[in-house]
C-alpha cells in the first residue's frame, strides 16, 4: 500500500509540473502575441500618418496645379487681346495704305483743283484743317479710341465731326466703315447704312466693302426690307467670289423665307 501511495504521488506531481510548465509556456506565447500587435499597431500608425502626408502633398499639389491652370487661362487670354489689338492694328495699317493710294491715284488723275487749291486741301482755295496731318491722326485715334470703349454713340459723333473737319483725309474710307459698325452696334440702322453706302460708293475697291455690305443687308432685314436684302446678299456673291463674306451671303440667303 505504501508503496503503491508513493507511486500515485509521483505521478501527481509529475502532472503538476507538466501543468505549471504548459502555463509558463502559455504566458511566453501571449508576450510574443502581444509584442507583435504592439508593433502591427506601432507600423499601423506610421502608414496612417504617411497617408496623411501623402494626402495633405497630394492636396498642396493639386492646389498648385489649379492655380497654374488659372494663371494659363490669363495668360492665353491675354495673349489672345494682344493677337486681336495686333490683328486689328495690321487692319487698320493696311485700310491707311489703301486709302493713301487711292488718294493719290486720283490726285494723280486730276480733280480740277489748281495747285493753290491741292495745297491747301479744298477746290476754293481755302486753307483745310486736314492740311495738319498730325491732328487729323490724333482725331482719328481719338475717335477710334472711343469705339473700341465700346462708347459706340460718342465715337459716331467723332467720326462724324472728324468728316466735316478732315473731308479729304487719308481716314475717310476707314472712318465711314468705324461709323457704320458704331451705329450698326447701336441699332440704328438707318445712320448705319448710310454711312456703309458712302464707303461702298466712294470706294469700291476698299478691303472693308464686303463687311460693310453684309451689315447692310442685315440691316434691311431688321427693317423687314427682304428683297433689298437679297439684292445686296446677291450682289456680294458676284462681286466676292470665293471669299468669306460670300459664303456669309450664300447661308444668310438660304435662310431669308
Amino acid at each position: 500500500m505504501r508503496f503503491w501511495l508513493l507511486v500515485c504521488l509521483c505521478v501527481a506531481s509529475s502532472h503538476a509540473a507538466a501543468g505549471l510548465f504548459s502555463d509558463g509556456d502559455a504566458r511566453k506565447q501571449i508576450q510574443q502575441l502581444e509584442a507583435r500587435v504592439a508593433k502591427l499597431e506601432q507600423a499601423l500608425a506610421s502608414a496612417e500618418q504617411d497617408k496623411e502626408q501623402n494626402i495633405r502633398s497630394m492636396l498642396d499639389l493639386q492646389m498648385q496645379m489649379e492655380a497654374l491652370n488659372t494663371e494659363l487661362r490669363k495668360l492665353h487670354g491675354q495673349n489672345e487681346e494682344l493677337v486681336h489689338h495686333l490683328q486689328d492694328a495690321e487692319k487698320r495699317q493696311k485700310d491707311f495704305y489703301v486709302d493713301l493710294d487711292t488718294r493719290l491715284r486720283r490726285v494723280e488723275a486730276g480733280n480740277g483743283a489748281s495747285p493753290a487749291a491741292a495745297s491747301s486741301g479744298r477746290a476754293d482755295g481755302t486753307r483745310d484743317v486736314s492740311a495738319d496731318p498730325l491732328n487729323e491722326n490724333r482725331a482719328f485715334e481719338a475717335a477710334y479710341s472711343l469705339y473700341k470703349a465700346e462708347k459706340y454713340q460718342n465715337a459716331a459723333a467723332a467720326f462724324r465731326n472728324f468728316l466735316n473737319n478732315y473731308p479729304q483725309s487719308v481716314h475717310e474710307a476707314n472712318v465711314h466703315y468705324w461709323m457704320g459698325n458704331a451705329f450698326f452696334l447701336e441699332k440704328e440702322c438707318k445712320s448705319s447704312m448710310d454711312s456703309y453706302q458712302s464707303l461702298v460708293g466712294k470706294y469700291p475697291d476698299h478691303p472693308r466693302v464686303a463687311e460693310a455690305m453684309l451689315n447692310i443687308a442685315s440691316c434691311q432685314l431688321s427693317l423687314k426690307s427682304k428683297t433689298a436684302a437679297k439684292k445686296t446678299l446677291k450682289q456680294i456673291i458676284s462681286r466676292f467670289p470665293g471669299s468669306d463674306a460670300s459664303e456669309k451671303a450664300k447661308k444668310r440667303l438660304a435662310a431669308i423665307k
